[in-house]
């Protein structure tokens, strides 16, 4: 009887690895300069963007295999990560000085914001993380995309002042029922929303362990940076800034006169937690596909990938600007604060994708 013979084990990417390397000196050393304390948002990063590699986790898949097929076995596993999150974020938050946790309100910004976020997520096949981690990862579409997302942030932080002078209600479970009620209500709507999901199915052991990891790092981030783990606010600086060296003036409009907002356009960009996490997440999604021979930067695009990078960049920058985030921002980050717009932003964008599903043949996809 002959041997078996196996496929070869992927090779390490020797390029890959040393770039990867290099960049992280580079930032390391220019983060230490700025604020050396930010070294440990970096080092939560790099285990973020190295998790969802390893361990094959991302949020978008989810979506399309419950819209599409109506399993949603892999998105009711998600409501994990907002679950072990909130077991430091909401009580830390609540109850420690110095701490925030992030309370939004239900409006129309939110709902509209969240319906074209999902389209754009479902035409870019990634969220943002997504996009970070498929770019430190070399995926063609991702790299497009990136650049785009940073622009439509900026477009939706023009129209954000706007669309908040609407009638909308924040929901503060924490004010409604104190730090211990608020997270044992928080426990429940997610519970609640994994059971609505997954409709009697057991989710996938491997995907509630990797959520499980996943929601650890993220309580993580916000012990060390003090506040939930965002994606998407640092993009729109990054963007702000190109903006700003074409020589387009945002600091008169209103969003960016904001003190706050304007402190953006002037900070060093390694001074910004949001944008060190950013780049660790790029990194550390470099150096693991680099180790393990998944980069996927040989792998084809084609015209209607980059459109489709381009548009749906584009349209989860401005939707994610107006929702307040994106699967980590607003879902993640939201609902581990006990604030109700975390789990609306699931609800809500649940339009968008199944649209975007429908427009995904268009930009190389397949409608599942």
């Amino acid at each position: 009887m002959p041997a078996l013979s196996l496929p070869p084990a992927p090779r390490a990417h020797g390029s890959g690895l040393a770039l990867g390397l290099v960049a992280l000196a580079a930032v390391a050393a220019g983060t230490a300069a700025q604020d050396a304390a930010l070294l440990a948002v970096l080092a939560v990063a790099l285990a973020l963007g190295a998790a969802f590699v390893l361990l094959d986790y991302g949020f978008t898949g989810g979506f399309r295999a419950f819209l599409a097929e109506g399993d949603g076995r892999v998105l009711g596993a998600t409501f994990i990560v907002p679950a072990v999150a909130a077991l430091v974020v909401l009580p830390v938050g609540a109850l420690v000085p110095g701490t925030q946790r992030w309370v939004a309100p239900i409006g129309p910004s939110l709902i509209l914001g969240a319906m074209i976020f999902g389209v754009g997520m479902m035409i870019a096949n990634g969220c943002g993380s997504g996009t970070l981690v498929a770019a430190g990862q070399g995926a063609r579409r991702m790299l497009v995309a990136l650049p785009f997302f940073c622009l439509g942030g900026v477009a939706g932080s023009l129209a954000l002042p706007a669309m908040l002078g609407l009638p909308g209600v924040a929901v503060d479970l924490v004010a409604a029922f104190g730090p211990w009620g608020g997270l044992a209500a928080t426990l429940a709507l997610l519970a609640a929303g994994a059971a609505l999901v997954l409709r009697g199915r057991a989710p996938p052991r491997g995907k509630l362990i990797a959520g499980t990891v996943i929601g650890a790092l993220a309580a993580a981030m916000f012990l060390v940076s003090g506040q939930p783990w965002g994606i998407t606010m640092a993009l729109t600086a990054w963007g702000a800034r190109a903006v700003a060296a074409a020589g387009i003036d945002l600091s008169a409009t209103r969003f960016w006169s904001d003190p706050w907002a304007a402190g953006l356009l002037t900070e060093p960009l390694l001074a910004m937690p949001g944008s060190v996490a950013d780049l660790g997440l790029v990194l550390g999604a470099l150096l693991a596909a680099a180790a393990t021979g998944g980069l996927r930067h040989r792998v084809p695009i084609g015209w209607r990938g980059v459109l489709g990078g381009v548009v749906g960049g584009l349209l989860m920058g401005f939707g994610a600007r107006l929702s307040f985030g994106c699967n980590v921002g607003a879902f993640l980050g939201g609902a581990a604060s006990g604030s109700l717009h975390g789990i609306a932003w699931l609800a809500c964008v649940m339009p968008g994708c199944a649209l975007g599903l429908r427009l995904r043949p268009f930009f190389g996809f397949s409608s599942r």
